[in-house]
């Protein structure tokens, strides 16, 4: 069976300039060189990844995914609208999480679902698919040649944009508990809706700017669905088997998301080592062991003012949000880097891709053991249509 290696690919939320490979030629690089289209389509990963077997499993394991990061974000949704304690600017922060996580439940995981189906049931792939590569090119009423559209065009942008928007969500939540832990006397003054709002705004704003750079700044790069992360990757042009002089403007998204990874750390690091020392004077307290006048101010290192035991358990969440989103971003920091020294792994793209997406619908699970308030409008939610027995009766 003839065969291409595997398309270089960019991934979406991570995307770093790639080594060239001893065959470094995707699809519309072949294009280019080209190659007919009239050619059939040579398979772009193995016969273990490619395989109907495994084509199959892919796509419950995907109709399952989607079904749980939409169900669990709506009902998340759902409770903090309709709750009045979550109208607060932690609330509104959590709600522009949950609306990004929806976006790649209903957009992006559906589509790869079609995707698949589609390359198992027919033996032609998609007139789309690989752009202009594959694709016959129709011809415009002015005698040009004009290739079908490419989904991954919207598709690609849209799981980027929400992946940055969840950085970056995830590191407001991490500053306003911060706020709430140093100055909690002055977290009302600093942390206003008004200011979260906007800054809601800013982040989903420069995150989908910042997916569509290489399209705005640059002609060198597409969007293609690729066979082995079953995903819409960045796929950079070659020219004679080389990269584009501009790949460097890739580099843009590896620098975004460790420098709000590695902001995020620091600030919760800072946030729960204040927890610690208020923890431990409080323990001293109730012992005995530390006088009144060393607790009441500033004195043994602790908080100036004390944060309320609510501020805290929010904080401790935020802090296992922000674990749980590091541990699912890390499978792609090392695909990333086995790509840089020239390793091409078509299976654990899959993986990394899609435990990335997975933690879509980690957070109403998050949420449900840590939030109280949570739990209780859940209850409230799905109880609502059910009127109790004695109501009836009056």
């Amino acid at each position: 069976m003839t065969a291409l290696l595997p398309n270089i690919t960019v991934p979406g939320s991570t995307a770093v300039l790639l080594a060239t490979t001893d065959c470094p030629f995707n699809l519309t690089a072949a294009a280019q060189a080209g190659l007919s289209s009239g050619q059939s389509l040579a398979p772009l990963c193995t016969l273990c990844c490619c395989g109907f077997l495994n084509r199959t499993l892919a796509v419950v394991f995907m109709v399952s995914l989607a079904f749980a990061i939409v169900v669990g974000n709506v009902v998340t949704l759902t409770v903090f609208v309709q709750t009045r304690q979550s109208r607060t600017p932690q609330g509104y922060l959590k709600v522009s999480l949950a609306i990004a996580d929806m976006m790649v439940g209903v957009l992006v995981v559906p589509f790869s679902v079609y995707t698949e189906i589609s390359l198992m049931v027919t033996n032609n792939p998609p007139i789309w698919y690989q752009g202009s590569s594959t694709s016959p090119a129709s011809t415009s009423s002015l005698g040009g040649l004009v290739s079908p559209w490419q989904p991954c065009m919207l598709i690609g942008p849209v799981f980027a944009g929400c992946t940055f928007v969840s950085i970056s969500t995830i590191f407001l939540m991490t500053l306003e508990r911060s706020v709430a832990i140093l100055r909690p006397l002055h977290k009302d003054a600093l942390v206003t809706r008004r200011r979260t709002l906007l800054l809601i705004l800013l982040s989903w704003a420069a995150s989908f700017l910042l997916a569509l750079a290489p399209l705005i700044f640059s002609s060198n790069f597409t969007l293609e669905y690729n066979e082995c992360s079953r995903m819409c990757n960045y796929t950079p042009l070659l020219f004679r088997s080389q990269l584009p002089p501009d790949a460097n403007i890739l580099l843009l998204f590896p620098a975004f998301d460790f420098t709000l990874l590695g902001g995020t750390l620091a600030v919760n690091i800072v946030s729960f080592t204040s927890i610690r020392r208020y923890s431990r004077k409080r323990k001293l307290l109730s012992e005995g062991s530390l006088s009144d006048g060393g607790g009441g101010g500033g004195g043994g290192g602790g908080c100036p003012h004390r944060p309320s035991f609510s501020d805290i358990k929010a904080a401790k969440t935020i802090g296992i949000l922000t674990f749980a989103f590091t541990a699912s971003f890390s499978p792609i920091a090392v695909f990333v880097l086995g790509n840089v020294v020239g390793y091409t792994w078509c299976n654990f793209s899959f993986f990394a891709f899609w435990i990335l997406t997975g933690n879509s619908c980690c957070n109403v699970i998050i949420y449900s053991v840590r939030d109280h308030r949570f739990r209780k409008g859940v209850t409230l939610l799905f109880q609502r249509d059910r009127s109790p027995p004695h109501g009836e009766k009056t």
